[in-house]
């Protein structure tokens, strides 16, 4: 949400370091223009993608942007043509009836001056939307807003051909939120073997047939968090940083910006086909709840439970009875309480749908594989793998029994008891329609926020299993070679390895300068790559890579 413009005359290259900055924020991301379409320029879709078209007018009343005494144009128009063909009016196109104008003012910080002078800029706007349309046909289509008597915005969207044969019937997605190629390295060296640089066993991640890289930044950022991403990724359109499934407008409602149609609520509408979600992190959290969030803030949870439950009636949106699996934890949003949706109790709310409900590894274990499931296993996030299997003294001090008791959870799943019990519903529910399942790995984020190396990496190992025996479970099921698996980020941290650490000799080197203490790492010249001898060559807790952090990322 922030440009930077350099302040006084050109200077040559060599001096840019030497150059003021001044920060000046966007008055809405993707629109720089007093005429704003959404979606903006340049968006792909799939042919009968739903969508919401919302334009808006600007008028500024004061700042560097005053315009027209602060007054939009409330006579502007719109068109839209295929292919270079004849505009028609939007109206006309969709065959809907032309909605009413909407009309309200915001205000926003030019910059950090002003923000700090707590003055900030007006502005007032007229504004239309259009709400769930379809391009059926793949093609071009080029919008135009006209306003302000000359003045024009346009957009242009690309709706892209669908394959003619469908090639899987069932999707696993695994999400590791935040994990980055270098930790992936990491991992490895501490779960596998090497000798005379030859790896005697490789991750599971290692073996897919196809690798790539993707760029995960925002719509109007560079930096993105879990919500914009898993948005990205659901429906093929990026927006800002918080928001899911919608493109962010200006107007005071948080729920009624542009929509756009997510995979499972395509799935859902088109082929029937059974959906879930499964997480290490509360299920309220972005990347879960982004399957069917609409929402420029990932921060209404109880309210984003209550739309993956049942959906958006105001405004009117695609269908949604639920999803057939929802696994994770975050009993905060399910407890009657202030932090739930109207504050009801929504174990209930799932049970009344139908739903088993599972609060411990055991229950979760013997559901049935015919019903819709809810499973809630702690109050927020799950412990993640390195406490619940090595120190799981740590749980104990906890205080986050999901049925709302005082102590702690107790027998608690991981994210491939999770995720084998949600394919077998899927499986079930699903038959011929298929199913789409997501699966994250939160904590490899989480931990990486507060710096805590062995954690995430033992989360992202976690992760490494689950997609292992989810490969068995649909060999063993006969539908390995009906479904796709993808393994992907969502965005990354600032993460390196950089070798061995004698932490023994850096202890002892307390009254030495930097230089000296910096031999206890071995970098190029003498990495020391760790073995089974006896050594005081090791890292901070293992005989493994020691991990260098260069600050996080967003969420």
């Amino acid at each position: 949400m922030i440009s930077s413009r350099i302040s006084g005359r050109p200077r040559p290259a060599g001096h840019f370091a030497l150059s003021r900055l001044r920060q000046t924020f966007q008055r809405l991301g993707t629109c720089p223009t007093l005429g704003c379409i959404l979606p903006p320029d340049q968006q792909d879709f799939l042919p009968g993608q739903h969508f919401d078209i919302r334009f808006e007018v600007h008028a500024p009343k004061n700042g560097s942007e005053a315009f027209n005494d602060g007054e939009p144009d409330e006579k502007f128009t719109v068109t839209i043509a295929k292919d270079n063909g004849k505009p028609q009016s939007i109206a006309s196109f969709f065959e809907l009836k032309e909605p009413s104008l909407e009309k309200w003012t915001f205000s926003w910080y030019e910059d950090l001056f002003a923000q700090d002078a707590k003055t900030p800029s007006v502005v007032n706007v007229a504004s239309k939307i259009y709400r769930q349309v379809a391009l059926y046909e793949p093609g071009t289509y080029t919008v135009t807003l006209n306003y302000y008597s000359g003045k024009t915005t346009t957009a242009t969207w690309v709706v892209r051909p669908l394959a003619t044969k469908k090639k899987a019937k069932n999707v696993i997605l695994f999400i590791g939120d935040g994990m980055t190629t270098n930790m992936i390295t990491a991992a490895r060296l501490l779960a596998h073997k090497s000798i005379n640089g030859k790896y005697q066993s490789t991750l599971q991640l290692d073996k897919f047939p196809t690798l790539g890289h993707q760029m995960t930044h925002s719509i109007d950022s560079f930096i993105t968090d879990s919500a914009n991403s898993a948005s990205a990724l659901y429906t093929g359109h990026k927006t800002t940083v918080n928001a899911m499934g919608v493109y962010v407008d200006s107007s005071p409602d948080k729920f009624d910006d542009p929509k756009v149609e997510t995979i499972v609520e395509l799935l859902k509408r088109i082929w029937g086909s059974a959906w879930g979600a499964v997480s290490t992190a509360f299920i309220a959290d972005a990347t879960p709840t982004a399957l069917t969030a609409h929402t420029r803030s990932r921060y209404e949870y109880g309210a984003l439970i209550e739309q993956a439950l049942n959906g958006f009636s105001k405004p009117s949106w695609t269908k949604q009875d639920g999803p057939d699996v929802y696994f994770g934890g975050g009993a905060e949003q399910f407890l009657p309480s202030s932090a739930s949706y109207q504050g009801k109790d929504y174990y209930a709310e799932f049970a009344k749908k139908g739903y088993s409900v599972s609060l411990n590894k055991t229950s979760l274990l013997a559901l049935p594989d015919d019903k819709k499931a809810l499973g809630i296993f702690c109050k927020s996030n799950l412990p993640v793998w390195l406490d619940r299997n090595i120190f799981p003294e740590n749980t104990m001090k906890l205080k986050n029994d999901p049925s709302g008791a005082s102590g702690p959870a107790k027998d608690i799943p991981g994210q491939k008891e999770m995720t084998l019990k949600a394919i077998d519903i899927l499986h079930k529910r699903g038959g011929k329609d298929g199913f789409f399942l997501m699966s994250e790995a939160a904590s490899i984020d989480k931990q990486m926020h507060v710096l805590d190396y062995e954690r995430p990496l033992g989360d992202l190992l976690e992760l490494d299993d689950t997609v292992r025996a989810t490969i068995q479970k649909l060999q063993d099921l006969g539908e390995l070679n009906n479904t796709l698996i993808v393994v992907t980020a969502d965005h990354g941290h600032g993460f390196d390895v950089f070798g061995g650490a004698d932490t023994k000799y850096l202890a002892a080197q307390h009254d030495k300068d930097d230089r000296h203490k910096r031999s206890a790492v071995g970098c190029t010249m003498n990495p020391d790559y760790p073995s089974t001898r006896s050594s005081s060559r090791v890292s901070a807790t293992t005989r493994g890579p020691t991990s260098l952090s260069t600050g996080t990322r967003a969420t």
